[in-house]
């Protein structure tokens, strides 16, 4: 389940950032750490698999449960690091205006 929501975040973060015509929203870094999330998932998922074997494929509610609850977690952990860096380099100048901004 993680490497399914992680995957789709990815896959949304890249159609945005390749349908916008500037980058000012620095949204290519957002699809790399999906994309690198996902790779990470991909590589476990093969790992449990090889250990697990069929099985891998009936996984328990609820660990079906945490896995949804810690791949939304790296999505929002994602978003979280990307508004941040937005907000450190402030592309726009919105930031540094409204800062500066007199009454």
């Amino acid at each position: 389940m993680t490497l399914l929501i992680t995957v789709f975040a990815a896959v949304i973060a890249t159609v945005k950032w390749y349908t916008r015509k500037d980058d000012s929203m620095k949204l290519g870094i957002l699809l790399f750490m999906y994309w690198g999330a996902s790779l990470m998932w991909f590589v476990d998922a093969i790992f449990e698999y090889v250990e697990s074997g069929a099985a891998y494929f009936t996984p328990a509610i609820e660990d079906v449960l945490n896995d949804a609850f810690l791949g939304l977690c790296v999505v929002a952990l994602g978003l979280i690091i990307w508004v941040v860096r937005l907000l450190i380099t402030d592309p726009k100048g919105s930031v540094r205006a409204a800062l500066t901004k007199k009454n």
